[in-house]
Formats: C-alpha cells, sequence, structure tokens
C-alpha cells in the first residue's frame, strides 16, 4: 500500500510540474561573470569553465540569441556519481518489478546474446574458477523467476521472498549476467539487454519506479556488495558471485554550472547510454535540481506498442554510446542547428568520441576515473596540456568514497586514500 501511494504521489506531482522546469525568472536573471560554485573545482578548471562561458556566452559582444551555443553533458558517473541505471536494475530485482509471464522471462534474457561461455578471463566464472554457460545461467535465472514469480502472485510479501534461496539465487545470478554480458561482448549488446527488461511498462510506470530507486540511492551509503547466488541450489551454472556499487551522489558542481550556463544564455544537453526516459526523471524533474528539458535527453530508445515499451531496439535510432554519441550530436543537434557543441562533458570510453569529434568545441570536461582505454588518450592529452589556458580537455577530480568532486585534476577511488592523475 505505502509502495502505491509513492507511485500515485510521484505521478501526481509529474502531472502537476512539468518537467521542463526551467522558469522565466532564471532566463531573464542577471548576467553574473562567477556564478557558479568553484570551490571543489580545481582551480585550473574553474578559471577555464569561466573564460569559455565569458567568451561564448551571452555577456560576449558576439553573442547571437538565435544561435544560442550548447554544452552536452554524459549523465552516469559525470552529472551524478555511479550509474542510475544499474541502481535501477538492482531496485527492479529487490522489488520484483518486471512485468513479464514466466515464459516472456526466460526469452527475454536471452534476447540477443550468444548461448556459450563467458570470458572466465575477465572474471566471469564460478566462485570454483569454472566457465559460465550462457544458456545454463538463463536456465537457472528462468527457474528462479518462475518460482518467485508465483509466489508474487499468490500474494507472498516481498520481504518473505528476498529470503527464500531462490531470490538469492536470482538476484546474484541475474546482475552477475548483465556484467558478464558486458565485459564478454560487444558493450551494444548488454547496454540494450538491461532496458529490454522495461518492456511491457508505460513510461509512467517506469519513470515511478525510477524516482524510487533514484531516492533510495541517493539514501544508501557508497558501499560495495558481493552477492554470492545460492550454495543450496547451484543450478546448472553453479555458485557465481557479483558485485554493485551500491549508492548515489549529486554532483553539486555540475548542477550549479547547469544553471549558469543556461542564465548565461548557453543550452544544457544530456547525451546518455541508458534509456532516456530512465534519465529523464534525474536529469528534468524538480525535485533533484538539475533542470534540464526532458526532450534535450538524447539516449537508447526502445520501440513502443499500446504506449508500453517492448523489448524490441527502436528500429533506425542510433546506438547512443561511443562513436553513436557522435552520430546523435549530429543527427538530434549539429543538422539542426548548424553548429557544434560549445562544450563536452564525460568521465568514460562511452564519451571519448564526442569530447574529441567536433573541431569547434571549446572544451572537454573528463571526470577523472582514471581510466585507460578510449577515454585514457583523452585523458592523457589533458594531463599533458595541465595548465595551459588554451588546452582543449582537463581532468576533474573527485573522491570516490565521499561522492565529492575534489578541487584538484587527481582522484581518488573507492577504497583508497590517494589521489592519482592517470592509469
Amino acid at each position: 500500500m505505502q509502495r502505491r501511494q509513492l507511485l500515485q504521489n510521484f505521478l501526481a506531482v509529474t502531472a502537476a510540474v512539468p518537467l521542463l522546469s526551467i522558469s522565466s525568472n532564471a532566463q531573464s536573471a542577471p548576467i553574473l561573470r562567477s556564478p557558479f560554485d568553484s570551490a571543489r573545482w580545481s582551480q585550473f578548471n574553474a578559471t577555464r569553465l569561466h573564460a569559455v562561458i565569458e567568451q561564448f556566452g551571452s555577456n560576449s559582444k558576439n553573442y547571437d540569441p538565435k544561435r544560442r551555443p550548447y554544452a552536452v553533458f554524459d549523465w552516469d558517473n559525470t552529472c551524478i556519481m555511479n550509474d542510475c541505471e544499474e541502481a535501477l536494475l538492482m531496485y527492479q530485482i529487490h522489488q520484483l518489478g518486471f512485468k513479464f509471464t514466466p515464459d516472456d522471462f526466460s526469452d527475454v534474457i536471452r534476447k540477443d546474446v550468444p548461448a556459450g561461455a563467458f570470458k572466465i578471463e575477465a572474471g566471469y566464472g564460478t566462485v570454483d574458477k569454472k566457465p559460465v554457460n550462457m544458456a545454463d545461467l538463463a536456465d537457472d535465472i528462468a527457474e528462479n523467476y518462475r518460482k518467485l514469480y508465483t509466489q508474487k502472485q499468490a500474494g507472498k510479501n516481498i520481504e518473505e521472498i528476498r529470503e527464500s534461496e531462490e531470490f538469492k539465487d536470482f538476484r546474484a545470478k541475474l546482475y552477475f549476467m548483465y556484467q558478464a554480458i558486458c565485459d564478454s561482448y560487444p558493450i551494444e549488446i548488454g547496454y540494450k539487454w538491461i532496458i529490454y527488461l522495461f518492456a511491457h511498462q508505460t513510461p509512467a510506470e517506469l519513470q515511478a519506479m525510477a524516482a524510487l530507486s533514484n531516492n533510495q540511492a541517493l539514501g544508501d551509503g557508497l558501499r560495495k556488495l558481493n552477492y554470492e547466488s545460492s550454495r543450496q541450489l547451484p543450478g546448472k551454472a553453479g555458485v557465481v558471485v557479483t558485485t554493485h556499487f551500491h549508492g548515489i551522489r549529486i554532483h553539486e558542481e555540475i548542477r550549479s554550472l547547469m544553471q549558469t550556463l543556461r542564465a548565461n544564455g548557453i543550452d544544457v544537453f544530456v547525451s546518455t547510454a541508458s534509456l532516456d526516459d530512465v534519465v529523464r526523471v534525474f536529469a528534468s524533474h524538480p525535485n533533484y535540481g538539475y533542470g534540464v528539458p526532458p526532450e534535450n535527453v538524447i539516449g537508447l530508445r526502445l520501440a513502443m506498442q499500446d504506449g508500453k515499451y517492448t523489448s524490441t531496439y527502436r528500429q533506425g535510432w542510433h546506438f547512443n554510446w561511443g562513436p553513436g554519441k557522435t552520430t546523435g550530436i549530429q543527427n538530434e543537434l549539429v543538422a539542426k542547428k548548424g553548429y557544434e557543441p560549445l562544450m563536452v562533458f564525460g568521465d568514460s570510453d562511452g564519451d571519448a568520441w564526442m569530447l574529441r569529434d567536433f573541431k569547434n568545441t571549446q572544451l572537454g570536461v573528463i571526470v577523472n576515473r582514471i581510466k585507460n582505454g578510449e577515454i585514457g588518450i583523452d585523458s592523457k592529452l589533458a594531463a599533458d596540456m595541465l595548465g595551459d589556458r588554451n588546452t582543449r580537455f582537463v581532468l576533474q577530480g573527485r573522491d570516490e568514497n565521499t561522492g565529492l568532486m575534489i578541487p584538484d585534476e587527481k582522484s581518488i577511488k573507492f577504497g583508497k586514500s590517494e589521489k592519482k592523475l592517470l592509469a
């Protein structure tokens, strides 16, 4: 009853307060030269951001209100600490918040995933180091879901269900499957697979669940928990362990900067590799304060049927990750506006291309997660140009133990205490 009331309250608030929440007062606010809170930006980054805003914002004599500059932000681990869609998957598991019959669930968890073994060298084996086969893992998960679904349909309390060995096995193996798919195959398979689990929900239902997940994660401690599947029910796949990083934190400096950009005539867009409707809850709802218009969120999209999501990716829509984020910006922004983004913000390989692909972008801000790969290339360029007032890329540090940005280019990894600049 309490959860139903929360859902009704959220839908009522969403209906009463449009997601497009940028007030006319904000748009007409006086231009400020030092408007955002720079206390936890590195001093160099704060200076560089101020310079770009002053040079290209509405305070500039060359500013053209008909060609408003714009900035593009990645969402997860850039605008917030951690990943709201992965948090939603864990929340969905704990609530058994799926709209599938057992047969449909068995089909959707296998969709587009090769049937062979996952990469054991990447850590995706059993606790006794044996390979885990996708088909066997799917059989175990489907059998657990069938039993849990029956219990839920019979009215059994969700807290009681969570105490069962079937639920313990289901939770660990389903989240293990998601991580194993992402790390064993092209990332497109895993990032589409996770959103297929939203099928048969309406956007309002999904966004209500996403809000509950966000709120729980914001109130949760930052902690990495291991989930081991049931030793009493090893099934076909055997016993596996998976890890989820609990907790989300708002990056107040990013939220403040977004308000500053708009006050200075620079529009804000979000480009995400999550389902766009999931991120819209966080980026657009007034409760969280980012104020991004919902139509300014570009992300993954599902085909719709009768007002509900299907487990089919939207035909003709690009995969909004890596080079696909560049495609999305080109198709949805550059093609319509006639010019490229002024600034781009990101943190990972999924953002590396959009950070560097647009020759007229003045600044690429990298939330420093001390990573190799494609984002490591951009990070190295930022490190080599540290202190250069004309640098294209800058690194911004944060402390993963607190979820807070820190006034440094270096970051502190979770569970560590020393600052590092590069991987």
